[in-house]
Order: C-alpha cells, then structure tokens, then sequence
C-alpha cells in the first residue's frame, strides 16, 4: 500500500514534469514545502520552486526525469518518508543523479511533498544510493 503510493505520487510527479504542466506539477507540492541542501541556499521554498519550474517547463530543460532505488524509511496514515535516487537528464545533455529524501503528507484530497531534502555524498553512499 504505501509502497504504491510513493510509486503512484512519483510517477505523476515525474509526468507532470515531462509534460511541462506548471500547475498540475505545482499541484503535487505542499505550498509549505521546504528544500534542503541546495548548495548557496539555506532552504527554498514554494515560490522558489514554481520560478525554476516556469523557467523551465517552456523552455524544455528537462527531457527525463527517473526515480531509482527507493525506500521507504517510515510512515503512517498522514505522512510518508523516504529515500530515492533522482536522475535528471537536461536538453543539453547533461544528466545529474542526487539522493533524495523527500516526505509526503496526505492533505484532504491528495498526497504532496512536504519536504525534499537533497542528501550529503556520505549519507547517500551510507544509505546505498550513489
């Protein structure tokens, strides 16, 4: 059950971004949600994220975007906390892969991100990821 809900969530996540739809991919995100380790920045935020997504989504910088070893850390019936790694392959070539954590919370008609946290190289090597 939670394992599907992750998989559902990211697969929507990710075919939202594919698709360049702002608002469904917006959508999908808690206006509360915070980034953390984004390297120059303490935190971002909602707003953040929606500027480098209208930025990008028009101008077609991503052309893939996978999920790959995920686990489920903990979860109960209103949050879900996890680990991934996220591999972004951009219009010029580039492809990035970062682990990730990212935290789930159900709201009264969906679940949306509530947390993304991009992990140190040493957490992620300790958690298998890279």
């Amino acid at each position: 059950m939670i394992e599907s809900v992750v998989q559902d969530w990211l697969a929507n996540f990710r075919q939202t971004a594919l698709a360049r739809d702002l608002e469904g991919h917006m959508a999908m995100i808690s206006p509360q949600v915070t980034v953390f380790g984004v390297p120059g920045f303490d935190t971002l935020g909602y707003e953040d994220w929606y500027k480098q997504c209208a930025h990008e989504f028009p101008q077609g910088l991503i052309v893939a975007l996978d999920y790959s070893r995920i686990a489920v850390r903990t979860a109960n019936q209103s949050q879900i906390l996890f680990k991934a790694l996220e591999t972004t392959a951009t219009a010029d070539g580039g492809q990035i892969s970062q682990a990730v954590e990212m935290l789930l919370q159900r709201d009264e008609d969906s679940w949306r991100l509530k947390q993304l946290r991009i992990l140190p190289a040493d957490e992620a090597r300790h958690d298998g990821l890279v």
